[in-house]
């Protein structure tokens, strides 16, 4: 080959080279290189230690980088959290047709070892193949028809079994609060201890804690939900803890099993714990401390083995303050917090959510619910006090009212959205002068979340909106955050 191959050319080489004994010939790996990098929208390559060697401009661009040469020498994973180039190095084998996701974008990527002369894995080189999922709608619509059909399964599965519905794919959205709490989430999979969810009512807390469950290393055993605001206080105990037999008048003769035991080897979802009462908090620590339990009217102790997590809609802090929730039970919860957004805070997911929505109302019916842009941003007008839970009622009330069999537009949203929750549009009373450079700023925080609206949250294309680049679009994000 000639001396002078570009980098993504010599990595290519090493690439190709072990297989010349397979009958590739130096004429036909000097022809698949750059159709390899021209095929793509953006390649890297990265050493032994899966730190990034080369990366062409398209790439860095994708990234947000201006410079390619910023680059050089960094561990892969600290500029692109989600890579698994790493896996690639370890494994010596290909992931091939991976979907990625990076900040607010999902990339279809192939990672490909290579090796040196002698067989060893020296590095790998990763292409990706779309920057953009609009392309691949059949094969994504391919894609939910299958989930559709596992999801269906593991809904009959569940009835007869203690496990989940819900994984990581089923918290939807890809804006940057979202992608935080799946980072979060991702962290507590990965580590046996007692996770706290705040959020407001209708958030999606316990489909994350049946995704966390999902992925952890418990997912095999059971995942046991109980909403404490739900049993009456004289009942909590016995749903905690168990009963003996004869331990009441009118229990009974046989020995009933708390939620902990049921639990035993996996997760106990604690829903709504905010709710309980101060006696069963302290017996609720004890059990967690000590992993052991004492079913009511028994004087035999069980050892447990359960990983808690915990969910409220409640200020633990303030009720800490006012003496209605114990402070070490509270830091007995609060190993690793994950804050739920509300989704006033995360408009730009509206888009995806709807979607994602209306295939599972729409999921048996002879309808396929679709939303026009104009009726996601008439979505965004409103407060959304009931979150996602009230975001699935306005649109299964929209289908119900609309007559052009399934597709929602503006008219068919502002018919069933409740009024007294939206957002003034216009104001006739005086306001203050301000600083133009700070009302300039607001304007531009208006039109970008606008644009990432009506773009249902792809950040290329409200660029291309914009009328600006990528690259100056991160730049006014990551001030604005």
């Amino acid at each position: 080959m000639q001396d002078n191959l570009s980098g993504g050319n010599r990595y290519m080489t090493q690439l190709f080279a072990h297989n010349k004994k397979n009958g590739l010939t130096q004429e036909l790996i000097e022809a698949l290189i750059p159709m390899f990098e021209e095929a793509s929208a953006g390649a890297i390559a990265v050493d032994r230690d899966s730190r990034i060697t080369w990366i062409n401009a398209s790439y860095s661009e994708l990234l947000g980088f201006d410079s390619p040469s910023s680059m050089i020498g960094r561990f892969v994973r600290d500029v692109i959290p989600h890579t698994r180039m790493p896996e690639v190095v370890e494994t010596g084998k290909p992931l091939l047709l991976d979907i990625m996701e990076h900040q607010s974008q999902q990339f279809v990527v192939t990672r490909l070892p290579f090796f040196d002369e002698d067989g060893g894995i020296v590095g790998a080189v990763a292409f990706v193949l779309y920057d953009d999922l609009q392309p691949l709608t059949p094969l994504v619509s391919k894609f939910r028809r299958l989930h559709q059909d596992l999801v269906a399964a593991r809904k009959a599965l569940a009835k007869k079994t203690r496990g989940t519905r819900y994984s990581l794919g089923d918290f939807v959205g890809a804006s940057p609060a979202s992608l935080e709490v799946k980072r979060r989430a991702r962290l507590a999979a990965g580590r046996d201890m007692p996770v706290l969810l705040l959020g407001e009512t209708g958030t999606g807390k316990e489909v994350l804690a049946q995704a966390i469950h999902t992925v952890s290393g418990r997912a095999e055993k059971p995942f046991v939900g109980v909403n404490v605001a739900a049993i009456p206080d004289n009942l909590l105990e016995a749903e905690f803890f168990g009963v003996a037999p004869g331990a009441y008048t009118g229990a009974d003769r046989r020995t009933r099993d708390g939620k902990f035991q049921l639990a035993n080897g996996g997760t106990l979802f604690l829903d709504e714990v905010g709710d309980m009462p101060l006696p069963l908090q302290a017996k609720l620590l004890r059990a967690l401390q000590e992993g052991e339990i004492e079913p009511l009217g028994s004087n035999k102790v069980v050892s447990v083995d359960v990983r808690v997590i915990a969910a409220t809609s409640r200020n633990l802090e303030t009720m800490m303050a006012e003496g209605s929730f114990r402070s070490d039970l509270y830091y007995r919860l609060n190993v690793l917090e994950i804050p739920i957004p509300p989704l006033r805070e995360r408009l730009a997911d509206l888009g995806v959510l709807c979607e994602a929505l209306l295939e599972d109302i729409c999921d048996g019916l002879e309808i396929r619910g679709e939303i026009t842009d104009a009726a996601v941003s008439a979505l965004g007008g409103y407060d959304w006090p009931g979150n996602i839970r009230e975001l699935r009622n306005v649109l299964e009330r929209a289908l119900t009212m609309g007559e052009d069999n399934g597709l929602l537009d503006a008219d068919a949203i502002f018919k069933v959205l409740p009024r007294n929750g939206s957002r003034p549009q216009s104001s006739l009373s005086p306001r203050p002068v301000r600083p133009l450079a700070q009302v300039m700023a607001e304007a531009e925080a208006q039109a970008i979340e606008s644009a990432l609206v009506a773009c249902r949250g792809n950040r290329t294309r409200a660029a291309k909106l914009l009328g600006i680049s990528r690259s100056v679009l991160y730049e006014k994000l990551a001030r604005m955050s």
